[in-house]
């Protein structure tokens, strides 16, 4: 018939009837018949399985109609310092950012919604924290990982909780969540073991201007977190430059020699330098030592030569010393020898014992006695 609709409304189904721009009521599951001669009847048709309703007028028809509404709609207004957890069916399935508003149907699901006060507290507690970052793959795991922001602190580490860029805590060892909204959060995680450093230094001159670069090995550990998240911006970069301006400084004082003769006394020096500036801002350091010191191509050669020439005199000197004492030692022998028939018989016996060791054969006349004195008649034609 003109002007009359016939509307079927599934059980599962809700309709806002709007007459002449103007909520009229809600259509419930059924057959209805409308009379819109002038056209001026706007239908909006809602799955209510579907629990979020959306509508441009939505805080309005609220307000407003909040009788006609009933109980079929609930609607839920965050405020600024707010966050709302919805829950359908006492299962979480979205959080609500502050100034936000929505309206549900409070039919096919029930829908409850927490609301938390972050103005002062924003840290999430533990088991909501499980839920909303743990179940990977599940729809409430992105919208936790948008609202909230995860941290973990692993063993021998300490977190710095900074909020709009101050230091709000330190944390220690575990998981914490916070509240992303209204926030600028940000940690920072240091590590409190012993950690090791390895400075390559730069070509220097020493004070007599030979170029060389020296390597250093240093251990150091973070003594006052507070100190260094406060007063380093990179502390790690901090204490390589204090290092690399000690060793500027300590070889450009120095001689070639006097490096190379004590090493240790770079050690010390770089260390009594960067220990109390380090220490001063929350830095222990523990150990400094040379690793190599690397010369130029021809100084390296030059300083070859040198040392070879240094050892040649050397072996020199410590062969003459020992030509010295093997005639020292002669003459001394020769002297108590000298007037003693007995010794020098004993020598000529030594001499022959030498002489006969290097023979392989041999042919003995007049007895042993023929050959002492043909030895003595050798020995002296032989000084003649």
């Amino acid at each position: 018939m003109l002007g009359i609709k016939n509307i079927n409304v599934a059980d599962n189904e809700r309709i806002l009837l709007f007459r002449k721009n103007r909520f009229e009521q809600i259509l419930n599951p059924g057959d209805h018949r409308l009379f819109d001669f002038s056209g001026q009847v706007t239908l909006f048709r809602y799955d209510i399985t579907k629990a979020e309703l959306n509508h441009h007028l939505g805080r309005f028809l609220i307000t407003a109609y909040h009788k006609e509404l009933g109980e079929q709609v609930v609607s839920f207004d965050i405020q600024e310092n707010q966050v709302g957890l919805v829950y359908f069916d006492d299962k979480l399935v979205d959080v609500l950012a502050p100034n936000t508003f929505k309206m549900y149907w409070n039919v096919a699901v029930k829908v409850e919604v927490k609301i938390i006060d972050i103005s002062e507290n924003f840290e999430v507690d533990n088991r909501l924290l499980a839920t909303l970052v743990r179940s990977k793959g599940s729809a409430i795991y992105a919208v936790g990982a948008n609202a909230t922001f995860y941290t973990e602190v692993p063993d021998n580490h300490v977190g710095l909780l900074k909020i709009n860029g101050k230091l709000e805590s330190l944390l220690k060892p575990g998981n914490y969540g916070y509240w992303r909204f209204n926030r600028n959060i940000e940690v920072v995680r240091l590590d409190c073991r012993l950690q090791t450093m390895e400075v390559s230094g730069q070509e220097i001159l020493t004070k007599d201007r030979v170029s060389l670069r020296i390597n250093l090995s240093a251990s150091y550990r973070i003594a006052d977190t507070e100190k260094v998240a406060t007063l380093l911006k990179n502390h790690a970069e901090f204490l390589y430059r204090e290092f690399q301006l000690a060793l500027r400084e300590v070889v450009g004082t120095g001689t070639l020699d006097s490096i190379l003769e004590d090493k240790d006394r770079v050690n010390q020096v770089v260390e009594d330098q960067v220990k109390a500036k380090a220490l001063s801002y929350g830095l222990e350091v523990l150990d400094v030592g040379v690793k190599d010191i690397i010369l130029p191509g021809d100084m390296k050669s030059i300083l070859n030569q040198v040392v070879e020439a240094q050892k040649s005199a050397e072996a020199n000197l410590i062969k003459r010393r020992e030509e010295t004492q093997a005639t020292r030692s002669l003459h001394n022998t020769a002297k108590v020898m000298e007037g003693n028939a007995t010794l020098m018989r004993l020598k000529e016996l030594e001499v022959l014992e030498r002489i006969t060791g290097k023979i392989d054969k041999m042919t003995v006349y007049n007895g042993l006695e023929g050959v002492m004195k043909d030895m003595v008649k050798i020995t002296g034609d032989l000084s003649h």
